[in-house]
């Protein structure tokens, strides 16, 4: 079996297992497994569900399942078989053979795709070791490949790669050498958030299911070109600019990865570091696609990610940090569902009904992100010396001066500014 290039077709199946709780239907589920096929660059040939009353331990579907695949791969002249739920080693291998193709889960498909988008050295570095990670507990295959210049792990290779043969030892060498690689990133990483709490811009991060328009809202917002096209994690690494609010001179907009269901554990633990930017910021922008019909369950993933980072509770009611739902793709709701969720949004501030494409409502979603940067400000009576210009000047530039006057023959300014709590904080560490 040869490499399987760009343009493969790919058979989609997804797995429906009596008993377990999944936080999508089938039907969403093997849309998304669809995309995540489509996000590698194969052909999706044929998708269906696939009832699994029993899981065969050697093959995860029964003999006659198996036999019905590998028809349909025939009939479809697919090269691929992708299942959209965990195989064990043993399991991938016996679907091999049964079928003469290769087979990949969807911890191998998420990988793959991770690879491929990871641009910055922290990114790519995750990526590898969390393929190791996925590795390490199977065959090393004639298409792994674990040392490459750059891009995917997988089976997606492009010319020009290093291909290696390696035991489980040397992988493990491999990881641990990552490891410290990355432990030095993540040390950069935090010096470089330290500079920018130290900074006087606050942090608005957008968060989202992968899709749902966070980086066609970014780039609206701030006049980049981020990577945003109809792809499930067409961004991996998180992308900062400035923008200009209204009442604020200069915040900094943090695009982050996008979420997805069942989300491998390698990579749950390889971007944390990633997702930890969130936890950073002064509000959250949620960027959700309510033209999908499985909106409400993936804000359910998106919350209990932000659960898992401590910025909301188990429940996803208490937050630490003030979050806004920018409700995206209004575009292509019909009136009827327009007017439904208009009704709903305007019981609540912290629910804007957006266009990322068109811009409808993005003025109001800015409105409210400054609303929530500048409530928290309190009133503070301070007292300068007359000539501590480069304090007056912080002062004027990122607070709301309310009086600026001398105080008699004593050579001080007596002020009161309007400053939010985070700034005070910066003002005295001047």
């Amino acid at each position: 079996m040869g490499e399987v290039s760009r343009g493969a077709r790919a058979l989609v199946v997804c797995p429906d297992i009596r008993g377990v709780a999944y936080d999508l239907d089938a039907e969403s589920r093997l849309a998304e497994a669809e995309g995540l096929a489509l996000a590698i660059g194969t052909v999706v040939a044929d998708s269906f569900v696939l009832p699994v009353r029993q899981v065969r331990p050697n093959l995860l579907f029964g003999a006659g399942q198996v036999e019905n695949i590998r028809i349909a791969c025939e009939q479809n002249e697919a090269e691929l078989v992708v299942v959209d739920g965990a195989l064990s080693p043993i399991q991938q291998r016996n679907l091999e053979e049964k079928l003469g193709r290769k087979v990949i889960d969807r911890t191998g498909l998420i990988l793959e795709i991770f690879g491929e988008r990871a641009a910055t050295a922290e990114g790519r570095l995750q990526v590898e070791l969390a393929h190791l990670d996925y590795q390490q507990s199977r065959l090393v295959r004639s298409w792994t490949h674990l040392e490459r210049q750059r891009g995917g792990f997988g089976f997606l290779g492009g010319p020009g790669e290093t291909q290696i043969e390696a035991d489980r030892r040397m992988i493990r060498q491999r990881m641990a050498r990552l490891s410290k690689e990355l432990e030095q990133v993540r040390k950069t990483r935090g010096l470089h958030r330290e500079r920018r709490e130290r900074a006087p811009w606050p942090v608005i991060a957008l968060v989202g299911y992968t899709n749902a328009g966070k980086s066609t809202l970014f780039n609206r917002l701030t006049g980049a070109e981020v990577m945003a096209e109809d792809l499930l994690f067409a961004t991996l690494d998180p992308t900062m600019r400035a923008i200009a609010l209204p009442g604020v001179e200069k915040a900094i907009l943090s695009d982050t990865v996008g979420f997805i269901s069942d989300l491998p554990t390698q990579l749950v633990a390889a971007f944390r570091a990633t997702l930890e930017e969130v936890t950073a910021a002064d509000v959250i922008c949620h960027v959700r696609d309510v033209s999908n019909p499985s909106s409400d369950a993936q804000k359910k993933q998106v919350l209990q990610v932000l659960a898992d980072l401590g910025v909301v509770d188990a429940q996803g009611e208490t937050t630490t940090i003030p979050i806004v739902e920018a409700w995206n793709k209004f575009d292509l709701l019909g009136a009827e569902d327009r007017a439904e969720l208009m009704q709903v949004a305007a019981s609540d501030d912290d629910i804007v009904p957006i266009s990322a494409l068109t811009g409808e409502g993005v003025d109001r979603l800015l409105a409210r992100l400054e609303s929530l940067l500048t409530s928290a400000a309190r009133t503070y009576e301070l007292e300068l010396a007359a000539g501590d210009g480069r304090r007056l000047a912080w002062l004027h530039q990122h607070g709301n001066v309310l009086a600026d006057e001398a105080k008699g023959e004593t050579g001080k300014r007596r002020l009161v500014v309007k400053l939010s709590e985070k700034d005070f904080g910066r003002y005295q560490s001047l």
